[in-house]
């Protein structure tokens, strides 16, 4: 009944978020969410800096995809100390990386890839996992050591809810944008046609890069994050029901999958070539795992109790690391270069 609930209400959250994100954030209302003055001129005008809808949707999807891994984790029993270490050397190698890659594949200094972060943590995950397991054995000394299958399972859907929701701060800063509608197949004008999304804004990406401001092109991050939802809840329900093995691979695959087919519905720069290095990266990313799973030990049994999760959560320890994990990315993410803004302030007379 719990897990149940559990789904009802984690897919009513989605359905009401998606549809008002997919209705409004194309708009040049929802890109920059606050500007800030920070220094005075001489002609008495401020510059501010800008923070972005990007940001806070970024920083919320690492809340909500951090929040689901410890559940999914502490139902499984896992120790909070683990799951932190884990989570904190990820996210410190990745969001980094996230920069870094774009600005070699994309040749753009103020940009990130989720494609690319996602990339190094499929790489160092599995890794991180096993070495951590190790630590927290020598530390609390109990013989205890982290479940490797359980835990990639829980980071795989973790994923695929995290970028399905950072999506939308795609949306928001219009990038990450698909083709002109009148540029795709005639099946596929046909559909969208009637669904699509039409940006609105000079500062957005789609705008100042492809000139693309006003055009019906195909709405590729919706697609992309009702995909990546759908197949973390086919994750959970597999998880809730121990099937630790196949609730890891359909979340991966189908991610990896869909970021190769989704390159071909694209309009933004994704490098030189027909097939881009991000597709290239989620080829060698299915290769990768795909080889790797081959000499781990097989899935161990372990109970899994969701009410126990969802209490895990209410602890300071966990509540303070996600307060800590979402301000750092809003920080990182939502300060914005790319815009710039001059803040005038004046008093309201007939309030004085």
């Amino acid at each position: 009944m719990e897990n149940t609930l559990f789904i009802i209400g984690f897919s009513l959250f989605f359905l009401l978020l998606f549809f008002w994100g997919f209705r409004r954030l194309p708009d040049e209302r929802w890109q920059v969410m606050a500007c800030v003055p920070i220094e005075k001129t001489e002609s008495g005008v401020w510059r501010g800096l800008n923070l972005t809808y990007y940001g806070f949707f970024n920083a919320l999807a690492c809340g909500v995809s951090i929040s689901l891994l410890f559940m999914l984790l502490g139902s499984a029993g896992i120790p909070f100390a683990g799951i932190a270490v884990i989570t904190v050397i990820v996210l410190a190698l990745c969001v980094p990386a996230s920069s870094i890659i774009a600005r070699l594949v994309e040749k753009r200094p103020f940009t990130f890839s989720i494609g690319g972060a996602s990339f190094v943590g499929i790489l160092i995950t599995p890794w991180i996992i096993i070495f951590t397991g190790r630590i927290v054995d020598n530390v609390i000394g109990t013989g205890f050591t982290i479940p490797l299958y359980p835990t990639l399972a829980a980071v795989s859907i973790a994923y695929a809810v995290g970028e399905g929701t950072g999506r939308l701060a795609c949306i928001s800063y219009g990038c990450c944008y698909g083709m002109p509608v009148s540029e795709s197949g005639p099946f596929l004008r046909r559909i969208f046609n009637r669904y699509h999304f039409v940006f609105r804004g000079r500062t957005k990406k789609i705008s100042y890069a492809s000139n693309l401001e006003g055009v019906k092109v195909v709405p590729i991050q919706a697609i992309t994050s009702t995909i990546h939802i759908v197949v973390a809840l086919i994750g959970i329900v597999l998880y809730f029901n121990e099937f630790f093995f196949i609730s890891f691979l359909i979340p991966f695959i189908s991610t990896q999958l869909w970021r190769v087919l989704s390159e071909f519905l694209r309009a933004d720069y994704r490098g030189h070539g027909s097939i881009s290095l991000y597709q290239i990266m989620a080829l060698v990313s299915l290769f990768y795992i795909s080889t790797l799973v081959l000499f781990l030990p097989p899935a161990e049994p372990l109970h899994v109790d969701i009410l126990k999760g969802i209490r895990s959560l209410w602890n300071p320890s966990v509540i303070i690391t996600l307060e800590a994990i979402v301000i750092t990315i809003f920080i990182y993410t939502g300060r914005s270069d790319m815009t710039a803004s001059s803040v005038t302030l004046h008093m309201n007379s007939e309030r004085a």
